[in-house]
């Protein structure tokens, strides 16, 4: 991109690491000085890197040995990488560090050696299978806490707490409880506990879509994103708040993590958001808004999208083509919101020099976007996604080959594949966590339970359960990643909306979207808070704002529980046609009364109608379709005769003077 477009007050590379080290503990490695050590943890990154590449072709090992093995190398390498405490040593590793690694390693030996041992005592385990296990529950949830942070190790432990401790709680949520030997065997020698689905699905999916965006990063995706971005809309009113939303959209549907996304593409446009004219909460608010968003976003939605289809048993491409209309929706309601601020406060956007030619950014990078193409072709073709994303890898080594500015060296390869490999070092300790959490959910009867209860609290009224199962899903995913949130949020909550007789598809995307948007809601809301950093704003604040931004987001989920047809749930194309353009309307008069503007500024009793109208186009029906459009229609009536006055009071003012 043009130097002229970059912003004086743009993070600088270092800055920038220093801001996702803050808000994102998965990003706080060590920087080693010792040579060796640095040698050693890039071995084993590339190492574990290059092994699940090549099972992506040859197929994976057993499921236990697989998912052992990939669990305790990322043990490994969260010792050597993460310190134990803020005054710990920060360029080398500890000997503390070296002997829990080496416990790490003896726990994948022991499945290899005594795997036939394992199988034939299947539920009478002897006192090596008890110690091993108990060893590898306290090393998970001590990697845990060095990466993830302490809130889900917390939780992780109340549960095996709650696992052993059962007879002596209320009624409601008793059970019968089980040995220390019991919960730890469980959690280590079967495929339910720590090596159940969520560690199952980073041993494959997520590993290989995290390396594939490493490799994407390191040709320059990002700033072909940015700069299509620019040269697309960064002349409209507003316009740098909307870039921030067009390539924070592309970037997060790759990437995992939203909060990443916040400070690196955020790092550039909430400076260009903040020169031309938008208050420092507000951009952080944008960048935290969009960034989110690229979570529920197809076609990878962050990897959840793969997660899902084997989750629910439904094709890949059954989802993400299902997940489109509603992703649309969700940006659609955050550049109204955008766009209406802009015109409200008279915001330019930049001048067509300092915007780049959208040729010259295609010829320059336009080719990294075929191994996007191939990896959706072949998804779509019916390939597995594991097959998939490794051709996806190969395929942009070969492609960025083309161009000099893009080429990977031998060095950049190695670097892409360690990179990809620490990048996924947080999911996966994530995922080992939440194997814990549901572990015991399945041992005990805690999912039934949780269901119980939510539907007690809706007392028996779609709206009322539909509200408490959207808490649930919120408290659930605070300061998570979307792929534990997923997990999560899916086992915990989404059963109680299958139990009210909603498909099990329309409870998981349900509560997936309100996991999600934990990253905006305070307290927690990392996303938000990275913004802020950046943006220099308040932190809450920020994320209330980055809230009302996100508003599609709260109401879209709403919209296809009671309208499945926005979602393409069996029906015909003239019905979705209808839902989703009702549904577009309603999320534009969402954001016209949110933000109090429409051709000019609103009072407030018709703001209040405005959002009525909204949440009427919500509710199925004809009846409630025509109200909803009715409303509009007023308000559009009044709107216009205001704007004629007040564009008649500017003429005579231009006369007078």
């Amino acid at each position: 991109m043009s130097e002229a477009v970059r912003p004086v007050e743009e993070l600088s590379t270092e800055e920038q690491k220093k801001l996702i080290e803050k808000y994102d503990t998965e990003s706080r490695f060590r920087n080693f000085n010792i040579p060796w050590m640095v040698r050693l943890v890039t071995f084993i990154a590339v190492g574990l890197a290059l092994f699940h590449l090549i099972t992506s072709f040859t197929g994976p090992l057993v499921t236990l040995k697989h998912r052992a093995l990939h669990t305790g190398v990322i043990l490994v390498l969260v010792f050597l990488l993460y310190p134990s405490r803020k005054k710990a040593p920060r360029q080398r590793a500890t000997v503390i560090d070296f002997l829990l690694a080496i416990m790490a390693v003896a726990t994948i030996l022991y499945i290899f050696t005594d795997y036939m041992g394992i199988v034939n005592r299947a539920g009478l385990p002897n006192t090596s299978d008890f110690l091993f296990s108990l060893l590898i529950v306290i090393l998970v949830l001590e990697g845990g806490r060095r990466v993830v942070g302490i809130g889900l190790t917390v939780l992780s432990a109340l549960f095996l707490l709650y696992a052993y401790f059962g007879p002596y709680l209320p009624r409601l949520i008793a059970h019968r409880g089980y040995s220390i030997e019991d919960i730890t065997t469980y959690m280590y020698l079967t495929t339910e506990g720590i090596f159940g689905t969520a560690i199952g699905v980073s041993a494959t999916y997520i590993f290989l879509f995290v390396l594939f965006g490493a490799f994407l990063n390191r040709t320059g995706l990002g700033q072909l994103f940015n700069d299509t971005a620019m040269a697309i809309s960064g002349h409209t009113a507003g316009g740098p708040a909307k870039v921030s939303v067009i390539s924070s959209g592309f970037l997060g549907s790759i990437n995992g993590s939203a909060i990443a996304n916040v400070v690196t593409t955020g790092s550039f446009t909430i400076p260009l958001m903040k020169r031309t004219g938008y208050s420092k909460n507000f951009s952080g608010a944008v960048e935290a808004a969009a960034s989110v968003g690229g979570q529920v976003l197809p076609p990878v939605m962050g990897a959840t999208a793969f997660i899902m289809a084997e989750t629910l048993g439904m094709k890949y491409s059954d989802i993400a083509l299902a997940a489109i209309l509603p992703g649309i929706l969700y940006y659609m309601g955050v550049i109204t919101v955008v766009h209406l601020r802009a015109k409200k406060r008279g915001l330019r956007g930049l001048t067509r020099e300092e915007l780049p030619s959208l040729i010259e950014v295609m010829k320059e990078r336009g080719h990294l976007l075929i191994p996007l193409i191939v990896l959706i072709y072949m998804l779509f073709s019916g390939y597995t996604p594991i097959y998939a994303a490794a051709w996806a890898i190969i395929t942009t080594i070969v492609i960025a080959m083309i161009r000099k500015k893009t080429r990977l060296s031998i060095k950049g390869i190695i670097g892409a594949l360690e990179d990809g490999t620490r990048s996924a070092v947080g999911v996966a300790m994530a995922c080992a966590m939440v194997g814990i959490i549901v572990g015991v959910a399945s041992l005990t009867g805690f999912g039934l339970k949780m269901t119980s209860a939510i539907l007690i609290l809706g007392q028996d009224t779609l709206i009322l359960t539909l509200f408490f199962t959207m808490i649930a899903s919120i408290i659930l995913g605070m300061g998570l990643p979307s792929i534990p949130t997923y997990i999560i949020t899916s086992s915990m909550a989404a059963p109680a909306l299958v139990q009210f007789g909603i498909e099990p598809f329309v409870s998981h995307m349900f509560v997936f979207y309100f996991g999600i948007l934990a990253n905006l809601t305070p307290p927690v809301a990392l996303a938000a808070f990275a913004g802020a950093g950046i943006s220099g704003g308040n932190p809450n604040r920020t994320g209330f704002i980055s809230l009302k931004l996100a508003a599609a987001g709260v109401l879209v989920p709403y919209i296809f529980v009671y309208s499945p047809e926005l979602l393409m749930q069996g029906t015909n194309g003239w019905e979705i046609a209808w839902v989703a353009t009702t549904a577009a309307i309603g999320v534009i008069a969402l954001g016209a009364g949110l933000e109090g503007y429409f051709m000019t500024t609103m009072v407030w009793p018709l703001r209040v109608i405005t959002i009525m109208a909204a949440v009427t186009l919500v509710i199925p029906g004809v009846l409630t379709d025509a109200i909803g459009l009715g409303l509009l229609a007023l308000v559009v009536i009044v709107q216009f005769i205001a704007k004629k006055r007040v564009t008649s009071a500017h003429e005579e003012e231009k006369i007078a003077k």
